[in-house]
């Protein structure tokens, strides 16, 4: 006979303000096989556990059934009170009448009848729960950081400084991600690569950490604790153990007039290049697409276009047959940080969820940038030494206006968000430019200010008053070029006047979007991401950087719009729970798992294609002589997340998920039909 103690929570008021907890739990008081049923103001407190583990010791409770909050947020702590009290932890559930009951209902006493169903029907399913174990998985305690920007480099170096092997995949030839392509950062102006520098050599001289740059995910296998991971490293033409970086192969280059995407298309660069003359590792790589010997081949040439990079090499570095290599590397848990990108302005868009401004004229006025642009004009190492100068005729604009919210809290362009950081980048924009042209005036169009974060505001107030930066509150319409000036047509809505600036250089604060290629990489690792391509996390409040697939964790500008700080305060948070995971040797996991029963297993393997996470493999019966039987179902433990798709299509009933099984469902329901 069962003895189930029902322990029912006012939440403070979530709860008891709409259901009558009191009542729910004289309701339960005459139910079958309930011993014990009170209700307390706060059964997660300390007090509501002693008074779980009290009653499980004095009534000889068999199970408990806590009606509370959602099991996401408790169940694990109610668990622990009951395996304190004496029972095993998987005999304890949780009613969740908040959630389902007082946080959407107003009526006091449809929402308490519908409590007392709720947590009727979970106490017919804890009389017929089984004591569970359980599961220990074997971890490998090596990491994979997948991206190689600031949150990429911090969650890299917080892993290996504790004491774990990482491997660090960038796509691009050099770790450093756009901060590597600031001048300055907010709030405190320290020189961006002055602070990063350091910490992309550490990576490289960190005697834990494997850098592959150049290199992307092909695909990924496993679970938590065990990945499999196989990267593509792609041709740099280069050989890597030769090359010393002396570059001389880029000096005899003749294809020297190629955009440089490091300045944004402001700078060229040669056809082998070194993205940066800080680039980690400083090796160079040759673009194949605009190779002469390469072009020469692809059209069919015989004879050898260009190889005067080879020539020049001393070393013999230059390799125009290597390919594209693969390499496979086991792991326990991964980092996704893979950054961002910056909206494009132009009309046409790479999604059909977005639109694009054709009013601004960027891309068809040469003196219409963004902000990364407007970053490499300002930068020391950027195309013009740090001297502001506009792009058509290298003259010093004497008045600049930026444009916020180009692309971001828009839905009529697609993106409804904010981008969070652009408000704090044109301030420091402004500053830039009032410190190298001191004549110079900056006005700035905006919607709102969102300075939110330690030292923020004042940097704001800094740029307005010290700077003398011209904040104008509205929109601006349209912009044309007339003569040797940008005219731009805007309206002040705190003056309710039209205005018509003539500026000499136009800064758009472009909308921050993520990576291409994102939504690959997540099906890859099987986490969810938003209509924006944003990496989901698994809770926006408890838990912040994990994702919904167990040991992948996320960091950074990929999961939504972040400025510095939190991008490195993310890394190494999502660095503390790799540590974290590490910390053992084996992992323990909850044993609700699909469990076959090859007795009845037919071997038709419907659970096989529906398992949308590889946990289905075959499994070989054979008699004492060694002869094959029959093939069946096996569930691999550590994969399995208990989803039941693999139950709901077996047509043999063979299949069974622990903690759910047909007997426990049915019960459940039979006590919410027995009214």
């Amino acid at each position: 006979m069962s003895r189930i103690g029902v322990f029912v929570c006012h939440c403070g008021e979530n709860i008891g303000r709409t259901v009558d907890v009191a009542r729910v739990a004289e309701a339960m008081r005459g139910l079958p096989g309930v011993a014990h049923a009170v209700d307390y103001k706060y059964m997660c407190s300390d007090p509501g556990q002693a008074m779980i583990k009290q009653a499980i010791a004095e009534k000889q409770l068999t199970g408990v059934v806590v009606a509370a909050c959602s099991p996401h947020m408790h169940e694990k702590t109610f668990r622990r009170a009951a395996a304190g009290g004496g029972i095993n932890p998987f005999l304890c559930e949780m009613a969740n009448v908040r959630e389902h009951c007082s946080w959407i209902h107003e009526d006091r006493e449809k929402a308490t009848e519908k409590a007392i169903d709720i947590t009727r029907m979970i106490v017919e399913k804890v009389k017929r729960n089984a004591p569970l174990t359980t599961i220990r998985i074997p971890v490998e305690r090596r990491a994979l950081v997948i991206g190689g920007g600031i949150a990429g480099i911090q969650a890299a170096l917080d892993i290996a400084d504790g004491g774990r092997e990482v491997v660090l995949v960038e796509k691009e030839p050099s770790i450093g991600g756009h901060m590597s392509q600031l001048s300055e950062t907010f709030p405190t102006l320290d020189c961006s690569q002055c602070i990063l520098t350091p910490r992309m050599v550490e990576v490289f001289q960190h005697p834990r950490i494997k850098l592959l740059t150049y290199s992307e995910v092909e695909s990924v296998e496993g679970y938590i604790g065990n990945f499999k991971v196989k990267i593509r490293k792609k041709a740099r033409s280069i050989d890597e153990s030769k090359c010393n970086g002396c570059g001389e192969c880029q000096k005899t280059c003749p294809n020297r007039r190629i955009p440089s995407e490091f300045d944004q298309g402001l700078g060229k660069r040669t056809a082998i290049y070194v993205p940066f003359p800080q680039a980690v590792p400083n090796l160079p790589v040759i673009d194949r697409e605009k190779c002469s010997y390469f072009r020469g081949k692809a059209k069919g040439s015989k004879k050898e276009v260009c190889g005067k990079c080879r020539a020049a090499c001393g070393r013999g570095a230059i390799l125009f047959d290597q390919e594209d290599s693969f390499v496979e590397e086991k792991v326990g848990a991964i980092v996704v940080a893979t950054g961002y990108r910056l909206y494009e302005i132009g009309k046409e868009q790479d999604s059909e969820l977005l639109k694009g401004y054709g009013e601004y004229g960027y891309g068809t006025i040469p003196d219409v940038i963004d902000g990364l642009q407007f970053e490499r004009l300002a930068s020391a190492s950027g195309p013009t030494s740090g001297a502001i100068q506009r792009p058509s005729d290298g003259k010093v604009p004497k008045r600049i206006v930026f444009l916020q919210c180009i692309g971001s809290r828009d839905p009529a362009k697609g993106i409804e968000y904010c981008s969070k950081i652009c408000c704090m980048y044109v301030a420091k924009h402004t500053m830039l430019y009032r410190h190298k042209v001191h004549d110079g005036q900056a006005t700035v169009f905006y919607m709102d200010i969102r300075a939110n974060g330690k030292g923020y505001d004042e940097f704001v107030r800094r740029a307005i008053e010290e700077d003398g930066a011209r904040y104008v509150r509205g929109r601006v319409s349209r912009m044309y070029r007339d003569g040797d000036v940008i005219k731009v047509l805007g309206y002040d809505t705190v003056n309710g006047t039209p205005l018509s600036i003539d500026a000499d250089m136009v800064v758009l604060a472009t909308a921050m979007r993520p990576q291409p290629g994102i939504q690959g990489l997540a099906q890859k690792l099987s986490v969810s991401y938003d209509k924006h391509g944003f990496i989901n996390e698994a809770h926006p409040k408890l838990r912040p950087v994990e994702t919904n697939t167990a040991g992948v964790y996320v960091a950074g500008a990929c999961q939504s719009p972040r400025d510095i700080p939190d991008s490195v305060a993310m890394a190494s948070a999502a660095a503390s729970k790799v540590l974290g995971l590490f910390s053992n040797e084996e992992l323990e996991r909850e044993p609700t798992v699909a469990v076959v029963n090859a007795d009845l297993c037919t071997g038709c393997f419907h659970c096989e294609r529906v398992c949308a996470y590889g946990a289905i493999t075959r499994k070989e019966i054979r008699d004492r002589n060694g002869n094959l039987v029959k093939v069946v179902a096996d569930v691999n433990k550590g994969v399995c997340q208990g989803c039941g798709t693999c139950q709901a299509t077996c047509p043999s009933k063979s299949l069974e998920l622990a903690g759910f099984t047909d007997d426990q469902i049915y019960a459940a329901i039979n006590a919410f039909a027995e009214l």
